[in-house]
């Protein structure tokens, strides 16, 4: 819906989802014993996105409106301080500047709550953009992984990556004639226990070299420095990225990540593929993992706590193939694997366009692995517990106005 008053425009568009989430838990996991063999939850998630622009101005705001219901809302609000992991799939804002989040509800089997997931006013020039207040944020060259995108990467095996939640920034970008560009971004957190601000400083710079793209990256967060050099090349039809990340935390740690992409016809219908690697200099060693690994590693544990990372383990390999069965119908199966245990999350997600407003999206998730691994699950801290799932299921009707 758009209207005009003035010299002023107004957008006022959203959507509506519906999701069903299912569980299993294996013997010996530590959800098991709470919850039972499976849990079964469903969700409802209603968001307004508003917008007015007057001239070179404009004015962002993303309202949501959010209720989940079943047995693993109840579990897991209990489990979330228990095992010292965060496992809630309710959206907070305990780290974020502003708490724009309120609770409407949170009892039982059933939480409720609305939320800002974007509230920030821009000014757009012809060489200059600036934007202040919460927004996203998205860099580097990960298809899966994302070493580069510092401030709130996605966890590799999200189902629905339509929107990434935003964070309370200032935002800058300079654009020159040749197609380069200067982005600058402050980020304001909160720690949730102190209270206390913490920022992140960055500064990227984009440049364009004929059918080469290139990346480098200066950030100081959370008391240490980041420098990151990324790019993406055309290579014989495909295309190759890579991002070479060091952060300065306890002493200089590097993470990896570099993958090809390929589009191609196979019997009449169009695919495309993409391998990728991840080397992540934070993880564990060894293919056993446990609490305790986790412990005595705390820069790793301040960054799963973050949402910096999802991955505890040191070297990956993933990989996806999307398939257009029909111009309407997508599937597409991923894998991603812990090189260091062997243990992997095999992934088959399929996406439907029933109409032009409405999309079903869903996906089977197995783990894959014996216990005492990343996928298969890590020990609990008792004997013969882990955190651990097996099968696992999300259905998601979406309606567009």
């Amino acid at each position: 819906m758009a209207g005009r008053a003035g010299e002023t425009n107004y957008e006022l568009n959203g959507h509506t989802k519906v999701r069903l989430l299912g569980q299993s838990f294996p013997q010996g996991s530590i959800f098991r014993d709470v919850a039972g063999a499976t849990v079964l939850d469903s969700e409802g998630d209603l968001r307004l996105n508003f917008q007015a622009t007057n001239g070179r101005w404009s004015f962002t705001t993303d309202y949501q409106l959010i209720a989940l219901y079943g047995d693993g809302v109840e579990h897991n609000r209990d489990l979330s301080t228990g095992i010292g992991l965060p496992v809630e799939r309710a959206p907070r804002d305990d780290r974020r500047l502003f708490d724009l989040t309120g609770q409407l509800g949170s009892r039982g089997k059933l939480a409720s709550l609305q939320r800002f997931d974007r509230l920030w006013v821009g000014f757009s020039g012809e060489k200059i953009v600036l934007r202040a207040g919460r927004q996203a944020l998205t860099w580097g060259n990960g298809l899966f992984f994302s070493p580069m995108d510092i401030v709130n990467p996605f966890d590799p095996a999200t189902i629905d990556s339509e929107y990434k939640f935003g964070d309370d920034m200032l935002y800058a970008q300079y654009l020159k004639e040749n197609g380069d560009d200067l982005q600058l971004a402050w980020v304001a957190r909160r720690d949730p226990i102190s209270g206390n601000v913490e920022s992140t400083t960055a500064v990227k710079y984009h440049r364009i070299a004929g059918d080469n793209e290139y990346d480098l990256l200066l950030a100081r967060r959370f008391a240490s420095t980041t420098l990151g050099i990324g790019g993406n090349r055309s290579v014989g039809g495909a295309v190759w990225r890579a991002d070479l990340v060091l952060t300065n935390a306890t002493d200089w740690t590097v993470e990896l990540v570099t993958n090809v992409s390929y589009s191609w016809v196979w019997s009449g219908k169009n695919v495309s593929g993409a391998l990728e690697y991840y080397f992540n200099g934070f993880g564990l060693t060894g293919a056993s993992h446990d609490i305790s690994s986790l412990s005595r590693n705390p820069d790793l544990l301040a960054r799963l706590g973050r949402g910096q990372t999802f991955s505890i383990g040191r070297n990956y390999v993933a990989a996806g193939v999307t398939i257009e069965l029909s111009p309407l119908w997508r599937l597409t199966p991923n894998l991603f694997v812990n090189l260091s245990d062997q243990s992997a999350l095999l992934q088959f997600v399929t996406q439907h366009n029933l109409g032009d407003n409405l999309t079903f999206l869903a996906a089977l998730n197995f783990s894959l692995g014996p216990q005492g691994t990343e996928y298969g699950g890590i020990g609990a801290g008792r004997p013969g517990r882990y955190i651990s799932q097996s099968g696992g299921l999300f259905a998601q009707l979406a309606w567009y106005f």
